[in-house]
């Protein structure tokens, strides 16, 4: 091990007697928001896949302001904020994709695998691109958007669908959008998960 040099040292000691001046990473906030499904799968239930009884969620698209664990407020007609001090656990795309994988595996028999998962039945597949996922300043309102596009063996679209629910805020803050941004999503996944039980497997 190379000896650091004094002046090095002096400069490190230097740097941690000034804690309010250097920041060595952006400051966590106080909490994380995540999704919790409405609808769950009751433990022990098992499911077996068979002609046409499996679905494949993927995580579906989502445009560049979406793609990020801030959370977006469409403040007008072109211009987004996000809220300060508010941070998903994950992107919402991904976070987004289990909700629907649940709820889907909650209200029907179908097996419901991720796309990293292997099935050797065949089944269908479940994508789309999450339009919106965030606040409308002007309604003060939670607003989730998905297109969804179901496809058959192959890659065929069988159909396509844009599924979109909305929840009142008390505040654009923090502590006031987790609630109606979940609720916004339950909503959006229930409706996917009714539309695709009637396209068949």
């Amino acid at each position: 091990m190379i000896p650091m040099a004094r002046t090095t040292w002096i400069a490190i000691a230097a740097l941690l007697a000034l804690p309010g001046c250097v920041s060595l990473g952006g400051k966590a906030p106080p909490q994380l928001l995540s999704l919790d499904a409405a609808q769950k799968v009751a433990p022990g239930t098992e499911r077996k896949g068979g002609q046409g009884a499996t679905l494949i969620v993927a995580d579906p698209e989502a445009p560049r302001v979406l793609d990020t664990v801030r959370v977006p407020v469409k403040i007008s007609a072109t211009g987004i904020a996000y809220v300060k001090d508010a941070q998903w656990a994950d992107t919402p795309r991904h976070l987004f994709q289990k909700l629907l994988s649940e709820t889907i595996a909650a209200t029907s028999d179908r097996l419901v695998l991720d796309p990293g998962q292997y099935s050797a039945a065949p089944g269908q597949r479940l994508s789309g691109e999450l339009m919106a996922f965030g606040i409308d300043a002007g309604s003060r309102r939670a607003i989730v958007t998905f297109d969804a596009m179901l496809s058959g063996q192959g890659g065929s679209v069988v159909a396509r669908r844009r599924f979109t629910a909305s929840a009142p805020v008390a505040a654009v803050d923090a502590a006031s959008i987790g609630g109606p941004l979940n609720d916004a999503a339950n909503k959006v996944a229930a409706d996917v998960a009714a539309w695709v039980a009637t396209q068949g497997g």
